[in-house]
């Protein structure tokens, strides 16, 4: 089942897909099985459904693996209201929270098995949430931002960007950016948050992605190791380009997610029969 939602923040009406897991059974319904979390993060002046679909297949990949999916347009994309970056970085992250009350209030949602996962600027932006939100979990970054200031600058264009003028704003594709979001952008650093997030991890990144360099991958997972606690794995797609677009590409993407979640899931389990 599909359901279109809105959920409240403080600063917009979110519009927002509720996915519920299509492999259980009538019975398993009725005993309200714990489900894990899914929320799916978009990336810069993006929507909910993503780019040739991406994350309608995700989600609806996902659900199909048993997990509650919620994927939802941040303030000023797709069908939310709003105005999209005028609050920054921390809005952006404000609405992420704001997501994950509302999903926590659901009925069966398994509380320790809460992840985000996060494409481009999502990906920035869900490692800033955990950082923050001690109840995620679990990350998976899609070809993530590791760099918000420099790597949207580079998107804009660095001549556009210089146009902007002081308490003004620059219309990139319809989207008025005003300077207010580009100084957010240079004071969240990922690398310096992710530290506090304690959970396992998953870096994907496309070989061919001419947005968001693949460096950025191993360099993530550098700083994820460098914790007291939690794993962190990375996976390159072969060819793939920064959304994924060719049906191999998201195809092995998918592919590479759900099974290293079930992995991590098993892992944990085992640890925990060991322990007691």
């Amino acid at each position: 089942m599909e359901h279109a939602i809105t959920i409240q923040s403080e600063t917009a009406d979110l519009a927002a897909t509720l996915h519920y897991p299509t492999n259980q059974s009538g019975a398993t319904q009725a005993d309200c099985q714990r489900w894990p979390l899914i929320i799916i993060c978009h990336g810069f002046i993006g929507s909910r459904i993503g780019v040739d679909r991406l994350f309608v297949k995700a989600a609806r990949e996902f659900s199909s693996q048993g997990y509650l999916v919620l994927r939802f347009d941040y303030g000023g994309c797709g069908e939310s209201t709003g105005d999209y970056g005028a609050g920054g970085l921390d809005v952006l992250i404000d609405q992420t929270r704001s997501v994950i009350d509302y999903a926590l209030t659901i009925d069966c949602v398994d509380l320790s098995r809460v992840v985000l996962v996060g494409h481009s600027l999502g990906g920035a932006v869900a490692v800033l949430t955990a950082a923050k939100d001690h109840r995620v979990k679990t990350l998976l970054l899609w070809s993530a931002v590791a760099h918000p200031h420099n790597d949207i600058v580079r998107i804009v264009g660095k001549g556009e960007y210089e146009k902007l003028p002081l308490g003004g704003s620059i219309d990139h594709h319809g989207y008025l950016l005003t300077s207010r979001f580009f100084d957010s952008l240079s004071q969240h650093q990922p690398f310096e948050q992710l530290r506090k997030f304690n959970g396992d991890v998953l870096v994907i990144h496309g070989t061919a992605d001419e947005i968001i360099p693949v460096d950025y991958a191993p360099l993530y997972q550098k700083m994820f190791w460098i914790r007291k606690e939690g794993q962190c794995d990375i996976e390159l797609v072969f060819q793939a380009d920064h959304t994924y677009s060719t049906s191999r590409s998201t195809t092995e993407l998918l592919e590479k997610s759900v099974k290293w979640l079930a992995f991590t899931q098993k892992r944990k389990k085992d640890w925990n029969d060991w322990t007691i």
